[in-house]
């Protein structure tokens, strides 16, 4: 089973990603506050993480970097990241944070399927 770690507060956006990943072998765990993501990383040690660039005072891509960062965790810089943009234009965010991808919402199952596929062989239906 693979894990997936969902950085997001807007419950619209968490149930999207559940609703794409619901009929697969995906683990996902949900994380509510930037500020712990790290530690939730730590934690889950998660195959690919989620993050929304909407998120609460931090900010996706703070979040990202925050993960890449992490000094005493050098196979952090190893996990897959992809971002959940709000416009096609934020891509260069995406591109400085490091992310491995990214998909501009409203997300379609097969996209995130398809992309968690690319970046880690996560999500494939097979």
């Amino acid at each position: 089973m693979s894990k997936v770690l969902l950085v997001a507060d807007a419950s619209w956006v968490q149930n999207q990603v559940a609703a794409a990943l619901s009929d697969s072998e995906i683990e996902v765990r949900e994380v509510t506050d930037p500020r712990i993501a790290v530690d939730e990383v730590l934690d889950f040690e998660p195959d690919v993480i989620i993050i929304d660039m909407q998120i609460g005072s931090m900010g996706g891509m703070a979040v990202a970097r925050a993960v890449r960062e992490t000094e005493y965790e050098s196979h952090l810089t190893d996990i897959p990241i992809v971002l959940l943009l709000d416009r096609a234009a934020d891509a260069f965010l995406a591109k400085r944070a490091s992310a491995h991808a990214w998909l501009t919402k409203p997300i379609t199952a097969q996209d995130l399927r398809a992309t968690l596929d690319r970046v880690q062989g996560v999500g494939a239906v097979r």
